[in-house]
């Protein structure tokens, strides 16, 4: 999954974002983001739980 994250991430255009729906929150990933594309993204919660999570990730 986190493969698909990065393909979809990578062709984003600045400014262009991505949403993220998970049943728990994906700090795994933001924390594999911020050590692969620091600097490269913003990272927000739209909901946090406790049965689902979104998250937008826009690119910078």
């Amino acid at each position: 999954m986190v493969g698909a994250i990065y393909s979809t991430f990578d062709v984003l255009e600045p400014g262009q974002q991505m949403e993220l729906i998970n049943d728990h929150d994906p700090v795994h990933l933001y924390i594999k983001l911020m050590t692969d594309r620091s600097g490269q993204f913003e990272w927000g919660y739209l909901s946090e739980g406790p049965d689902v999570w979104r998250i937008t990730i826009r690119k910078i």
